[in-house]
C-alpha cells in the first residue's frame, strides 16, 4: 500500500496515457473483435453516415429477388454482385443528392406532392400502378380509395409512394439543373460539324514496331521512368483491386464414378418401365424435378426433345446421355390441346368461409349462378380473394405453365365457355374458360434425370490432394511448387472487392473475401469448394485506390515502354533519310508510300492498319505539300504528307446541331456530376466482408 500511495501520480498518469492510446487506436487493433460489435454490422459510409447490414441486407435482397423474375433460376455469384451494387449504388446516390438537394434548396412542397399524387398529370409511378388497362388512364376511384384508406398495410405503402414521388421530383428537378447549365456556343458546333465531316487525303510512309526484334531492345530504368511520368494518368486505379494465383484440383468423374453411374441408371430403367405410379417413381429417383403434366414440344433437353414428341403413348425413351447427365422419359400420354387459353376465376379462401367443404359448396353454388346467367365479374368483386376481382377476375391470355398444375389441367382441358371448379393450393377456383387459342401437340411424361457426378472416394482423393498441397506450399515459391507437382497456376488478375466472377472460378465469393483479408504473399487458408474442383490460392498483388507506384505497373507496362524505345529508334532511321521527299524517304527506308482517301478527324481508322489517334490528329494540323516529322502511333512510326482537305457545306441548321450536341452532353453531364459527388466525398466500403 505504502507502495502505491508513493508512486500513485505516475500510475494515474500511466493509466491516462494508455486509456487515450487505446481510444485512438482502438480501432485499428480490434477490427473485427466482438468489443467492436457495431463496426461489424458497418457494411460503408459515406460522408460519414454509416450504412448498417440490417437496413442494407433486405435491399439487397429485394434486387436478387427482382433480378431472379427477370433473368430467370436460382441466384448465382455473378447475379448477387450485381444485386449488391445497385443496393450500394442507392445508398451513394441517396446520401449524395440529398446532400445536394439540401444545398442548392432543392424541395417539393405539399401543393407539388399533391398535384403530382393527384393532378392532370400525375406522377410515372401513379401512371404504372394506377392505370386501368382497358383505358390506358387513371383510375381516380381506385386511387382515391388506396389514399384514404386506413388499413395500416395500406398506410404504409402509401407513405412509401410518397417518398418515391418525392425522390424521383427532386431527381427530375436536379437533372433539369444540370441540364440547363450545359451550354453549346456556336465555335464548338462549328468544330464538331467539321470534325465529322471534314475530310482528308494524304500518302504516309511506315516503320512498324514488329521490324526490331524484341530481343535487340534493352530497356533501363530510365526507359521505365520516361515512359511513366509522359502517362502518369493513365494509371490511376478508381478502387483497390487484389490478383491472386490459384491450382485447382479436379474432382469431376472418373472412368470408375461414369461406369457406376451408368450400371445405376439401367437398373433404374428397368424399374423404371414397370413402374405401377410413374409420377412418384419420377419425384423419387429425378435429380431434376419436372411437373407430371402436359409439357409442349421444346420444353426438354433438345438432345432428346424432338425423339419425345414423335413417340405414341405408352413408349419408353432412354438412357440417354446428353450433357452430364442420362435422360429417361415415358410417355404417359398425348393430345392436341390449345396453345393459350383466356379465362377469369373467382378464388375463395376455404378459411375465409369455414372450412374446405363451404369453400366447395360456394363455388358450386356460384357455378350454377353464372351456368343461369349470373354476371361472373361482379361475383368475382364480391366473392374473390385474388388480385384480379377489379378486373372481374379477368386474368388474360396464358400459354402452359403459367398457372398451377390443377388450373392449367381444368382450362386447358375444357372448351371455351365451360365453367369449371377446381382446387389448388391456393384455394377452390370458379373458372371461365373464355378463349382457347391455337392447337399444337402435348405430351404427358414422366422424366428422371441421373447426373454424371463424382464419387466420394473420388472427391475424398482430390480434397487428400487440395490438402497435402496446402500443408506443404506455406513458405514456399507457390508458383515454382505448383509446376514441381505437375499441377497448372492459373491467374486472376486485378479483381475488384464486390465482384461476382473470377476467370476459371464459378463460385469465387469466399476466395476474393478472404484475398482482401490476406496480405500479398499469402497463401489463402481454405480449400475452396468450386462446381467440379478444390481450389488453393496464393495473392499475388494488392493494388490500392489511387495513382499507382511504377513498381506496381512495371510489368504491365513493358510493351508500351519497349514500342516507346523502338520508336526513337525508327524517327532515328527516318531522320537519316535525310529532308527529301515523301518517295525519295519511302525508297531509302525500303517501304512503301500508301495512299490514303477520305479519313475525318472523329474516326481516325487508318484502312488495313490500325486505329491511330496521333497519326490523324496530325494530319489535320498539318499544311498540304510539307512531309511531316515522324509520328509515334500505335503500330509504329509514320511520315506523311498531305495531299489536301475538302472542307464541307456550311451547318444547314446551327440550332438543330447544337440541339443534338446538347442532348449527348446533357446525358453525360448527370453521370460525370454524380462521380465528381463520389470523388469529393469520403467513402468507405466494407462490402468484401457481408458479401
Amino acid at each position: 500500500m505504502t507502495f502505491l500511495r508513493n508512486r500513485a501520480g505516475y500510475i494515474l498518469v500511466f493509466a491516462i496515457g494508455f486509456a487515450i492510446v487505446a481510444f485512438l487506436v482502438g480501432d485499428a487493433i480490434n477490427v473485427g473483435k466482438p468489443f467492436w460489435a457495431a463496426n461489424q454490422k458497418t457494411v460503408g459510409s459515406v460522408d460519414g453516415k454509416d450504412i448498417s447490414i440490417d437496413e442494407f441486407g433486405p435491399k439487397v435482397d429485394q434486387n436478387l429477388n427482382q433480378f431472379k423474375q427477370q433473368y430467370g433460376g436460382s441466384a448465382n455469384a455473378q447475379m448477387t454482385a450485381m444485386a449488391v451494387d445497385q443496393a450500394w449504388n442507392a445508398e451513394l446516390a441517396g446520401v449524395l443528392l440529398n446532400k445536394e438537394y439540401e444545398r442548392l434548396g432543392l424541395t417539393v412542397s405539399d401543393d407539388e406532392l399533391l398535384d403530382l399524387l393527384q393532378g392532370q398529370n400525375p406522377s410515372p409511378l401513379i401512371k404504372q400502378y394506377f392505370s386501368n388497362p382497358q383505358t390506358g388512364q387513371v383510375d381516380r376511384v381506385a386511387l382515391m380509395n388506396f389514399l384514404k384508406s386506413k388499413e395500416p398495410q395500406a398506410v404504409s405503402q402509401s407513405n412509401l409512394l410518397q417518398q418515391e414521388i418525392k425522390n424521383q421530383s427532386l431527381q427530375q428537378k436536379y437533372s433539369n439543373l444540370i441540364r440547363n447549365s450545359v451550354y453549346v456556343t456556336s465555335l464548338e458546333a462549328t468544330d464538331e460539324y467539321n470534325n465529322r465531316n471534314k475530310l482528308a487525303n494524304f500518302k504516309y510512309v511506315s516503320l512498324d514496331y514488329t521490324s526490331i526484334p524484341d530481343a535487340s531492345v534493352k530497356l533501363s530504368d530510365a526507359d521505365y521512368s520516361e515512359y511513366y511520368d509522359q502517362n502518369k494518368a493513365r494509371f490511376n486505379n478508381p478502387q483497390e483491386t487484389r490478383s491472386f494465383d490459384y491450382v485447382t484440383f479436379s474432382i469431376s468423374p472418373t472412368a470408375a464414378d461414369s461406369l457406376a453411374v451408368k450400371t445405376q441408371v439401367d437398373k433404374i430403367a428397368e424399374n423404371f418401365k414397370v413402374a405401377p405410379n410413374d409420377s412418384l417413381f419420377a419425384a423419387i429417383n429425378s435429380d431434376v424435378k419436372i411437373p407430371f403434366t402436359y409439357l409442349t414440344k421444346g420444353k426438354l433437353d433438345p438432345a432428346i426433345d424432338s425423339a419425345v414428341f414423335a413417340l405414341p403413348a405408352g413408349s419408353f425413351y432412354g438412357p440417354k446421355l446428353t450433357g452430364t447427365s442420362y435422360k429417361l422419359v415415358k410417355v404417359i400420354d398425348t393430345r392436341f390441346s390449345p396453345d393459350s387459353v383466356k379465362a377469369s376465376h373467382i378464388l375463395i379462401d376455404p378459411a375465409k368461409v369455414g372450412g374446405e367443404d363451404k369453400a366447395v359448396k360456394l363455388a358450386d353454388s356460384l357455378k350454377s349462378l353464372i351456368l343461369k346467367g349470373g354476371n361472373f365479374a361482379e361475383l368475382a368483386k364480391n366473392y374473390s380473394i385474388d388480385g384480379s376481382k377489379d378486373k372481374g377476375g379477368e386474368l388474360g391470355t396464358f400459354a402452359r405453365g403459367a398457372m398451377v398444375p390443377e388450373f392449367e389441367n381444368a382450362a386447358f382441358d375444357g372448351k371455351a365457355g365451360d365453367i369449371r371448379v377446381v382446387k389448388s393450393q391456393f384455394g377452390i377456383h370458379v373458372i371461365k374458360i373464355e378463349k382457347q387459342i391455337g392447337s399444337s401437340k402435348v405430351a404427358k411424361i414422366a422424366y428422371v434425370e441421373k447426373a454424371l457426378g463424382a464419387s466420394s472416394k473420388t472427391q475424398a482423393a482430390a480434397y487428400k490432394a487440395a490438402s497435402n498441397f496446402l500443408n506443404d506450399v506455406k513458405g514456399k515459391d507457390f508458383s515454382k511448387y505448383a509446376q514441381e507437382k505437375g499441377l497448372k497456376v492459373s491467374v486472376a488478375d486485378k479483381i475488384a472487392p464486390t465482384q461476382g466472377f473470377a476467370a476459371g472460378l464459378d463460385n469465387p465469393r469466399k476466395l476474393i473475401q478472404d484475398a482482401y483479408a490476406a496480405d500479398k504473399g499469402d497463401v489463402l487458408p481454405e480449400i475452396y469448394t468450386m462446381t467440379n474442383s478444390y481450389v488453393i490460392a496464393h495473392v499475388t498483388e494488392v493494388r490500392p485506390k489511387g495513382t499507382l507506384p511504377l513498381e506496381a505497373v512495371k510489368k504491365e507496362i513493358e510493351p508500351m515502354v519497349r514500342n516507346a524505345v523502338k520508336a526513337k529508334m525508327l524517327k532515328e532511321k527516318f531522320d537519316k533519310a535525310g529532308k527529301a521527299s515523301l518517295d525519295q524517304i519511302a525508297s531509302k527506308v525500303g517501304r512503301p508510300v500508301n495512299p490514303v482517301q477520305n479519313i475525318v478527324f472523329a474516326n481516325p481508322i487508318i484502312p488495313g492498319v490500325a486505329q491511330e489517334n496521333k497519326l490523324v490528329g496530325s494530319v489535320f494540323g498539318s499544311q498540304p505539300g510539307k512531309v511531316s516529322a515522324p509520328v509515334d502511333g500505335e503500330r509504329g512510326v509514320y511520315i506523311f504528307s498531305v495531299d489536301g482537305f475538302t472542307n464541307p457545306a456550311p451547318i444547314a441548321n446551327m440550332f438543330k446541331q447544337k440541339e443534338s450536341m446538347l442532348l449527348s452532353l446533357g446525358q453525360r453531364s448527370l453521370g460525370a456530376a454524380f462521380q465528381a459527388l463520389q470523388d469529393n466525398a469520403t467513402i468507405k466500403d466494407n462490402r468484401v466482408k457481408f458479401y
